[in-house]
């Protein structure tokens, strides 16, 4: 029987002579052999095999278990899932239930029955498959609840997840990231992932004048300055029983920090010119583009208060950081705009496309919005070129590999991490550039449309 290339089995056994007889009967597999906890730990790192086999007596000591152990302790922690079975003597039942008490998938008796361990380790490879398979699924989920997050970006990606956990809770989270990377996008997801029933309420500390931002947060009486003509409520108590949005923390006025530090604590407010306390159940999700622990060494911002805030903390890319995500969002944009300006069905130029990937995007996502509606508007005919997004169109296609962050395993380039990066930098692209047809991302990359559904399953992505 041909061997599977796909499958490596790694062999842990110090006895050179049932090593060779394993490797033999187990020739069905791509067999890699190791005779001491080092070698096989450098061996699994190479190869990186679902499943393993193991004797526990091992070098230096054959006769302890000790190093056995330690073995399948460490390999266990470099992945979990890992299918490890173990080989005993005829009378050492006890560690081998040991073994399986510490995660070991299964165990065998010396002697065994070749084909009885090929049958487990057969099992054990399927196994691992259908874990590995229900967690790319549940990947590439699409979220229900962050209907207005359009990306493809595994970081991106994380950052959907992460809102969707928290939302259920009531933690105060803070959104982190440049201006125009979605932040009121995610706040509203989280909102509708929450399940609360009140309003969801956005407020820019930034936008009001500093005299008015208070009023505005905390609301007023009757009477409580000139001009206050009648009593009205504040952002804080509208947002009762919902979400409060509070974007541009970072430029709260001190007095007003400790005023909603004060909030944060006893969940009561009172409006300007009253004496009442009232209790409000709000959500509070902030967001910022400056560094608040900066500013909180500057004394331009209270600890108290962003500890308050920061219960959990989100980082949110930016968009020249999301692979193939600027390209992706044009064409969302570009089928809204031209659906509203009534121009029928229109598309991205070559062009338009590699000048999309090439810019830097400091304006993030609302740069790239503003851009759209511009070429919606612009645009001659229904292909839009760079000129009618007011982008240059790039000399030579931007070189993905200069983009490449190498992963590093133990310190050391890790080849199989690289090239899993550039194949997920390059199938984003064309995904991207494509609006997500396969047959012509496919031509793109130069492949066969089953060999891109089979790299998109393996990366874990998604046509949606």
């Amino acid at each position: 029987m041909s061997q599977d290339n796909d499958r490596p089995l790694l062999v842990v056994e110090d006895d050179l002579a049932l090593q060779k007889q394993i490797k033999w009967s187990l020739d069905r597999f791509d067999v890699v052999t190791a005779s001491d906890r080092e070698s096989a730990l450098a061996a699994y790192r190479r190869h990186r095999p679902a499943v393993v086999t193991m004797d526990l007596g091992l070098p230096p000591d054959p006769d302890s278990t000790g190093e056995g152990f330690r073995l399948l302790s460490q390999l266990l922690e470099l992945d979990g899932d890992l299918k490890i079975i173990v080989l005993t003597g005829q009378n050492d039942r006890a560690n081998a239930l040991r073994a399986i008490s510490l995660g070991a998938y299964d165990f065998f008796a010396k002697p065994f029955e070749p084909e009885l361990l090929a049958l487990t380790i057969e099992r054990a490879y399927r196994l691992f498959e259908l874990q590995s398979e229900n967690r790319r699924l549940q990947a590439v989920q699409p979220s229900e609840t962050l209907g207005g997050l359009i990306t493809r970006d595994p970081d991106m990606l994380r950052v959907g997840r992460m809102i969707e956990k928290v939302a259920p809770s009531d933690a105060t989270v803070m959104l982190l990231g440049e201006s125009g990377t979605g932040k009121e996008v995610l706040a509203t997801g989280l909102h509708n992932a929450s399940k609360r029933k009140g309003k969801f309420v956005a407020i820019n500390c930034a936008a009001i004048p500093e005299n008015l931002l208070e009023s505005e947060l905390f609301g007023y009486e009757r009477g409580a300055f000139t001009g206050a003509t009648k009593t009205t409520v504040g952002k804080i108590e509208t947002a009762n029983g919902g979400t409060l949005m509070l974007d541009e923390i970072g430029d709260l006025p001190m007095p007003l920090q400790a005023k909603l530090l004060r909030f944060l604590q006893e969940r009561k407010i009172e409006r300007l010119g009253g004496r009442q306390e009232i209790p409000v159940d709000v959500r509070v999700v902030c967001a910022t583009h400056q560094n608040l622990k900066g500013q909180i060494a500057d004394g331009r911002f209270r600890e108290d208060l962003y500890y308050r805030l920061a219960e959990i903390v989100v980082d949110i890319p930016p968009l020249r950081a999301r692979s193939g995500d600027a390209v992706l969002l044009a064409h969302a944009f570009l089928r809204r705009f031209a659906q509203e300006n009534k121009r029928g069905a229109m598309s991205l130029g070559e062009d338009a496309a590699r000048a999309i990937e090439a810019h830097a995007w400091p304006g993030n996502v609302r740069e790239l919005l503003s851009a759209m509606r511009r070429a919606a508007i612009m645009a001659d005919g229904n292909r839009v070129t760079a000129q009618d997004m007011g982008l240059s169109a790039p000399a030579a296609a931007p070189q993905a590999e200069d983009q490449i962050t190498a992963p590093m395993l133990n310190g050391d380039l890790d080849l199989r991490a690289i090239r899993e990066a550039a194949e997920r930098q390059a199938v984003l692209a064309a995904l991207a550039r494509t609006d997500s047809n396969i047959a012509k991302a496919a031509e793109l990359l130069g492949v066969s449309r089953p060999t891109l559904y089979d790299l998109m399953n393996r990366l874990a992505i998604t046509t949606k």
